[in-house]
Order: structure tokens, then C-alpha cells, then sequence
């Protein structure tokens, strides 16, 4: 998941020498604040975990030297990051972290991942950066919604509804946003959806579907 937005900020901006070592920061950020969200957790094995995290954290910051000095505004994602960072630590201290809420700042995270790449590629603070992460924010919604219609909510007659009418506006929102084209990137996300929500699935299946599901998410950006 994340290395899917971080492609679409490439693919519109145009690759870089940078995006080697700012992927790997982006990686690295990731996987930091994993072991530190599971460390609040009650019987946690904080040591190892912060063992992790210190790791981590090292390379992500080394790794980020490069790009920030080629590009000095990647700084202001940060306070942004901290503030998504900040609702999942409520969520984890509270034992909602499953929550709708969650997943999709989670999922924001993701996608902003999009916006670095594509300052880094070329790109400025404009609209074509804010299409990048809405399209990647769009898609992740979708496997959201999906996933749960298949696990946890599978039995729930009213989000099985919302997550097909999430699904129609997903093939909608690019028509009226000016990028029509794009809406072909959302019709697996909708017919996988109105097949499978509400069914058992094996969560190996599910994976499979999830990986076609970016691969040809990253097809049609590079197509369209």
C-alpha cells in the first residue's frame, strides 16, 4: 500500500534520482510508527518494539537527508503527518483503531506519500498534486470499504449498501472533477465489490484481489 501512491506521484511528475531514497524514508517513516502505535497497546513488548522503531527511525532519517535537501518544502508534510499520526494514537488508546475514522487518516497517510513523490519528481504545490492524492485517497477508500464488507461487517445489511454506493461514487467523482478517463481505473474496485461484499472470503483471497486491484490501479495511471 504504500509504495502505490508513492508510484502515482512518479508517474506524474516524472522519475528522479530522489525518489530512490525518499521511497526508503517513506518506508522507513512507515514502519517506525507501526511498532510505536502497537507499543501503546496493553502487554505490549515495548523493548523490542522501541528496538524496532529506533531502527527504523535511523535509516528513514538518513535516507530523508538527500530529498529534503533538494527539496526543503518536503518539511511541510511534517506537521501534517504528526496530526494523522496523533488521531491514530487516540484511536489505539481507546481500542477503536478498527474504526472507519482510522483506516481512512491511515489511508490519507498513504496517499500523501504521493504528494512527496511528485514535489520530488518535478511537481509543485498545486493541483496536480492534489489530484494524485485524492486518486490514490479514492482507491484506498474503496479496498477499505471492501475489506470490511468481507470481514467484520460482512453480516451488516447497511454497510453493505454504503460500501456499493461508495463504490459508484468512486467511478463518478473523476467525470466530475474534469478526469473522466480515470474512471476506468475504479471499475474492478466496483464489480469486485457488488460480487464478493458480503461473502466469506479467506483473507489469502482477498489479499490476491487487493494486489490485482493495485496493479491495475497503477496500469490505468500510467495508461491514462
Amino acid at each position: 500500500m504504500v509504495s502505490v501512491p508513492f508510484l502515482v506521484g512518479v508517474i506524474a511528475s516524472g522519475p528522479h534520482w530522489l525518489h530512490a531514497p525518499l521511497f526508503v524514508a517513506w518506508l522507513g517513516l512507515y514502519l517506525t510508527a507501526y511498532p510505536l502505535l502497537q507499543s501503546l497497546k496493553k502487554n505490549a513488548n515495548r523493548h523490542r518494539l522501541y528496538k524496532w522503531a529506533a531502527i527504523y527511525g535511523t535509516v528513514a532519517l538518513i535516507c530523508l537527508i538527500p530529498p529534503v535537501l533538494g527539496q526543503i518544502s518536503l518539511l511541510f508534510f511534517g506537521p501534517v503527518l504528526a496530526g494523522l499520526l496523533l488521531v491514530n494514537i487516540w484511536h489505539v488508546r481507546h481500542k477503536v483503531e478498527r474504526s472507519l475514522t482510522n483506516d481512512l487518516c491511515a489511508m490519507l497517510v498513504f496517499s500523501l506519500g504521493g504528494a512527496a513523490a511528485y514535489l520530488i519528481g518535478g511537481g509543485h504545490w498545486d493541483y496536480g498534486m492534489a489530484i494524485v492524492v485524492l486518486f490514490s485517497f479514492l482507491h484506498f477508500t474503496g479496498s477499505t470499504f471492501f475489506v470490511k464488507s468481507v470481514f467484520r461487517e460482512r453480516t451488516n445489511k447497511r454497510w453493505l449498501m454504503l460500501t456499493r454506493m461508495v463504490h459508484i461514487l468512486l467511478i463518478i467523482i473523476p467525470m466530475v472533477i474534469g478526469y473522466p478517463w480515470m474512471s476506468l481505473a475504479y471499475i474492478y474496485s466496483a464489480v469486485r465489490t457488488f460480487i464478493y461484499a458480503g461473502r466469506t472470503l479467506r483473507p489469502m483471497k482477498v489479499g490476491i484481489i487487493e494486489i490485482i486491484g493495485a496493479v491495475q490501479f497503477l496500469i490505468w495511471s500510467v495508461l491514462l
